[in-house]
């Protein structure tokens, strides 16, 4: 099957871009890490009214979707330029609440940027629970409306704000679809590191056409091209099985391209910064923003052992 984005898919991902480019996300991302939402929360309602996060939500509750490739799409852009907030919650809070009840109370709000989700386990931590107006916790005998949350932990990459979410709270869905959740988050989330991945390879050769040794800037040494060819095929063969997955959102599919996307995000994080040099490592050097994001999408919402044995287990 050969698979390419349309004029109008093109054109949303060239008008997310544009506007995420003007938007001085640096500066956003450093406020969110400090607790300093006004910034993050502004962005937060442009991307939704570009319609991003109404492709999650049905048409019966004010969204535009369920469109996973158009979210895929968007979700590239948003981790190319490492927007901050529990984007991926959001999108996995919308697909399981589907019961009507539950529906009709919050996706008009998540749908029109005017609340933000975030979802964990039960006991476990959350991203944004802070920020975030609806908290959800996956209990044993469902989804639960959290009453509030515990303090802010730090995080591998401080613009993600991890909090404990308290237990109990309202039963929203008894035996929620949680596979469905996880399909949507996973898709998410290897849309998310490609867009990190890319902007990473695109920082670096940026950087060594114009550092300078013996003369000649590194970027000519052949050990340096052949490091940054090496990432460049990663993510091109990455980004196809995030495509693919959207298209058929299969348990396998969407696995297989978490973890191609992931590795392929974590191996260009590693030679960024390896090709930057002591600069990569200095917290108030923009691309260290990339970096951590690169590292804790990895092992967010599944590990690489978690999405192979997922793999295998739709291959048997």
């Amino acid at each position: 099957m050969r698979f390419l984005l349309d004029a109008e898919q093109r054109e949303f991902a060239r008008s997310l871009d544009a506007m995420l480019s003007a938007a001085d996300t640096p500066a956003v991302i450093r406020d969110w890490s400090r607790g300093e939402r006004a910034g993050g929360l502004a962005l937060w309602s442009r991307i939704a009214e570009a319609g991003v996060f109404a492709l999650a939500v049905p048409e019966a509750y004010e969204g535009l979707g369920p469109r996973p490739v158009d979210l895929a799409v968007a979700f590239v852009e948003l981790g190319r330029h490492a927007v901050p907030g529990p984007l991926v919650e959001t999108v996995a809070a919308a697909a399981l609440l589907r019961d009507p009840g539950p529906a009709k109370r919050f996706l008009p709000a998540l749908a029109a940027g005017e609340s933000m989700a975030t979802l964990a386990p039960e006991g476990s931590y959350a991203v944004d629970g802070d920020a975030a107006a609806l908290r959800l916790t996956l209990a044993a005998d469902g989804l639960r409306l959290a009453p509030g949350h515990g303090p802010v932990r730090p995080s591998l990459d401080p613009a993600r704000r991890l909090t404990r979410l308290l237990p109990g709270g309202e039963l929203l869905v008894p035996d929620p679809s949680a596979d469905r959740a996880l399909r949507w988050a996973r898709l998410a989330t290897a849309a998310q590191a490609l867009g990190v991945g890319l902007a990473l390879l695109e920082r670096t050769v940026a950087y060594v056409g114009q550092r300078v040794q013996f003369g000649v800037p590194v970027g000519s040494f052949q050990a340096v091209k052949h490091r940054l060819a090496d990432a460049k095929i990663a993510l091109e063969f990455a980004r196809p099985l995030v495509l693919g997955a959207a298209v058929t959102m299969s348990p396998a599919d969407v696995a297989a391209a978490k973890v191609s996307a992931c590795e392929a995000a974590y191996t260009t994080a590693r030679t960024a910064l390896q090709l930057h040099g002591a600069i990569g490592y200095t917290a108030e050097y923009d691309l260290s923003l990339w970096l951590t994001k690169a590292r804790a999408l990895r092992t967010a919402w599944g590990t690489p052992d978690d999405c192979r044995a997922e793999v295998l287990r739709g291959r048997a």
